[in-house]
């Protein structure tokens, strides 16, 4: 039970932790538990987390010097300040002051200031919910009566009977000392913000990889959004280099240190395993990659992933060391990211994943692609699929904004097939077709449209957004639409640097497949900074995240596909939207969008 939690916060992997049951890692406070959770308010009261948080906020007042430790009567040690505060939180959650006065004189000091020990538990309350709260719930797997089964049952049983007994506790004892009922009352998150499922699996993992059989898999989420976290940075650096050994080899997995999010990616398994200093991050997947279903579990992984390993193991591959081995013998991939608040971005988590997709792709004979495709349905019965290959800030996004903008009374449905990466393949029929990755997106806060953004922020999980570079994780369209394959339109090399004259028209198509070629394999671009960039920089097939750690086996892809497009017909080559020129950072997308529409408008089909 809840009652005996004991704290870990800091052990190494391979250490045995059946006797725990929370920890704190930094701001993230989690819960473990086999269906487990306090009923009433003597067991949260009673139990080891809440003693633990009393003593954390004990010592944050003691730290800072806040008026509120003005509630403890002089002369008492800390030991004691400690003791005599959760022994009357015990009774106040009961009775109230005067009934607990009378019974125990010795408490009247600490009601001298009615308004201050009631800030006293009002800062508590916020002290607790400051941190970013997680419950994880262990399930016996491949039983009827296992807690995967009903996974509503189990949430409601958990996480909101949680939530429940700690308003309950608040406000009882806040009630027990003003003697008033509050008139407002806010039903937030106050147990966990997030609640997963997990269970131990038997999926198919190859003999080498065995350390990380046994860590739990997550089989289902429950979360309150908008979720907001804080993670310790806001932005990557570095690129994801292909190495020649294994970054696992050798490395223990702790079954409590560790969980293992089975992302699902167009058509590949990816195992992702996070530590659990890495909670937040990793649970913000799924708002960005579909979970993998037990079917999809019965099939061997094209890649495992682990994000959060002992910085040691992997300081052989230099700085930074973002890595991934191609395991040719046992037909997987194998990437890792080191531990530490330097690498907790989740950027670190969806770039390595894409990398490690995109690997498969080029492995089975298709293109990645670095871009946002579009389909496009017309009131007057025309539609279109477009897409728009770039790098960060070469004006993809927002000029497909602009687009819904001015053709908002033109436009019957605008479905997003992808906004980040996608791949082309060529199907038996000889036609060239583009799927999607991710059923989500990870934007800039600040790029969200003021209407897209009112209407989505109740899904949304939210990253830092006191700083700079704030980013949201938000669902965008479905695993069905990513994996049913789009013919294209309009193949568009988003040029965002070269001014429009009458020599350089906004749009601009190609007709030799050379020139397509060399367009796109430089992917040139003005660079302003977001990306650790700056002036016009080239990128392989705007693409570090596989093509350029395959770029043999990319190129002779990239020519190929390339001239296939031109034998189809179809429209390619280069939209103009001068999002890096000073001055057009607003009308140059705007521009490229009437321009697009003009297009479409004209088609013949």
């Amino acid at each position: 039970m809840l009652m005996s939690m004991t704290e870990h916060s800091k052990t190494g992997d391979s250490q045995p932790e059946k006797a725990k049951s929370f920890a704190f890692h930094g701001k993230q406070a989690i819960i473990f538990s086999h269906g487990e959770v306090p009923r009433t308010s003597s067991e949260l009261l009673e139990s080891g987390l809440f003693k633990e948080l009393l003593r954390k906020y004990i010592d944050h007042l003691r730290y800072t010097e806040s008026p509120l430790f003005g509630v403890f009567p002089p002369g008492l040690s800390e030991h004691e300040q400690y003791d005599k505060m959760l022994a009357l939180l015990q009774k106040l959650s009961a009775k109230r002051k005067e009934e607990v006065v009378e019974e125990n004189p010795e408490t009247k000091p600490f009601f001298r200031d009615i308004y201050l020990i009631d800030q006293f538990i009002e800062h508590l309350y916020n002290f607790w919910r400051s941190y970013e709260r997680f419950f994880i719930c262990y399930s016996e797997g491949g039983k009827e009566t296992s807690h995967d089964q009903k996974p509503y049952r189990t949430f409601n049983d958990t996480v909101g009977m949680l939530d429940h007994v700690v308003r309950m506790v608040y406000r009882d004892i806040r009630e027990n000392i003003t003697g008033e009922h509050p008139r407002i009352y806010r039903q937030v998150a106050a147990g966990c913000q997030l609640g997963m499922i997990v269970s131990e699996k038997d999926w198919h993992c190859p003999q080498k990889y065995e350390a990380v059989r046994s860590i739990p898999v997550i089989r289902q989420i429950y979360m309150s959004p908008p979720l907001m976290l804080d993670p310790p940075m806001n932005k990557r650096v570095g690129f994801i280099q292909k190495v020649d050994s294994d970054p696992l080899e050798g490395l223990e997995f702790g079954e409590r240190e560790w969980l293992c999010y089975p992302a699902k990616v167009f058509d590949t398994i990816i195992m992702v395993f996070f530590h659990r200093s890495f909670m937040g991050l990793g649970a913000s997947l799924a708002n960005l990659f579909d979970l993998a279903g037990e079917e999809d579990l019965r099939k061997k992984p094209d890649a495992i992933y682990a994000y959060g390993v002992p910085p040691e193991a992997l300081k052989k591959y230099g700085d930074p060391p973002t890595v991934f081995y191609d395991d040719v013998k046992n037909d997987i991939l194998v990437g890792a990211i080191p531990r530490g608040d330097n690498f907790g971005y989740f950027g670190y988590l969806k770039k390595m994943i894409l990398t490690l997709h995109n690997s498969v792709s080029i492995k089975r004979g298709r293109l990645p692609v670095h871009g946002a495709m579009v389909r496009i349905d017309m009131k007057n019965g025309k539609s279109a699929n477009i897409l728009l290959w770039g790098d960060s800030g070469a004006g993809k996004s927002e000029t497909l904004e602009a687009f819904r903008a001015i053709g908002e009374n033109y436009i019957r449905n605008m479905t997003v097939i992808f906004d980040d990466m996608g791949s082309l393949e060529i199907g038996k029929d000889g036609k060239i077709r583009a799927y999607g990755t991710e059923t989500g997106a990870f934007v800039r806060l600040d790029d969200l449209q003021p209407g897209f953004a009112l209407g989505n922020m109740d899904r949304t999980i939210i990253h830092s957004p006191q700083k700079i570079n704030a980013r949201v994780v938000i669902p965008i369209t479905t695993h069905e639409e990513v994996s049913r394959g789009y013919e294209i339109d309009f193949l568009l090399y988003a040029n965002n640097y070269e001014p429009v004259d009458e020599h350089h028209k906004i749009l601009e198509r190609f007709n030799d497949v050379e020139k397509a070629i060399n367009v796109f394999r430089k992917s040139e671009r003005m660079a302003k900074g977001t990306t650790g960039e700056k002036g016009i920089t080239e990128s392989y097939y705007a693409n570090p995240f596989g093509p350029l750690q395959y770029k043999d086996v990319c190129e002779h892809l990239a020519v190929k596909y390339f001239r296939k497009v031109f034998e189809a017909g179809i429209f390619i080559g280069q939209i103009r939207t001068r999002l890096g020129m000073p001055g057009f950072e607003t009308s140059g997308p705007q521009a490229s969008a009437r321009e697009l529409f003009s297009a479409i408008t004209s088609m013949q089909k």
